[in-house]
């Protein structure tokens, strides 16, 4: 088989867990309610261990640790900024009806998926078995992340169906990176988004979704919250051992 066909095939699949969401629809408001804010919970976890474990350690390798940290302070204050610009144009009122990180989650995640894009085609370049591998382990960490993703969006004030089309949107990116990729651009030239989209990452981890978890006045209920936030960053650190081995 081709490996444009493999690339594509790949591709495809990988964006169709953008789709995730959509189980939503097949259960009740007051059900999606209460699995929300576990998923919040997990997904923080996700976000900070793929940010620092994935994305930026990739980036460290890649291009070396101050441009690394330079490239990561600049996601972290754009996503900053981006905050601000989408609370002063979209809260008028005292409180939110869709909250800014709603949306800040889909920007870092397209940014994600064009890098997860251009690894994917990468690595079918250099061995159809390694590029296998490399999706495998790709889809593995975007179920819970885009799952998390979801939920969050849903969490901020965003409507069912329009967090399903912006996940899905946000997923479909990562064809447009590995098909640019495998036509004009090497590995090494888009690196910097590694860092860069790790800092986004981090930001919405520790600024957003962590403070969140803070408001839970029930302790059992903030014990668990802590306990899925420490299970989804240690899924995150076993796909990255995993890809080491």
């Amino acid at each position: 088989m081709d490996v444009l066909i493999w690339i594509l095939s790949a591709l495809i699949l990988d964006s169709l867990i953008g789709l995730v969401g959509a189980f939503s629809l097949f259960i009740k408001r007051r059900t999606l309610e209460k699995i929300v804010f576990p998923l919040v919970s997990f997904a923080a976890g996700v976000l900070f261990g793929g940010g620092l474990y994935h994305l930026f350690t990739e980036g460290l390798e890649g291009i070396g640790a101050m441009r690394a940290i330079n490239w990561f302070v600049f996601g972290f204050i754009l996503f900053f900024i981006l905050e601000r610009v989408l609370k002063w144009h979209h809260c008028h009122k005292l409180e939110c009806e869709v909250h800014p990180f709603s949306y800040l989650i889909f920007i870092g995640d397209a940014i994600h998926n064009i890098v997860d894009g251009l690894v994917i085609a990468s690595t079918f370049l250099v061995d159809i078995r390694l590029g296998i591998l490399t999706t495998f382990l790709i889809i593995a960490h975007e179920v819970p992340q885009e799952l998390g993703n979801f939920a969050t969006a849903i969490y901020g004030g965003m409507k069912r169906n329009r967090a399903i089309i912006f996940t899905f949107l946000s997923q479909i990116t990562c064809i447009v990176g590995g098909l640019f990729g495998y036509y004009f651009l090497s590995k090494e030239m888009l690196l910097p988004l590694l860092p860069f989209a790790a800092g986004g990452f981090i930001y919405i981890a520790a600024s957003d979704l962590i403070p969140e978890l803070h408001k839970e006045p029930n302790i059992k209920k903030s014990i668990i919250s802590f306990i899925l936030f420490l299970i989804g960053l240690a899924f995150i650190i076993g796909v990255k051992f995993l890809e080491v081995a």
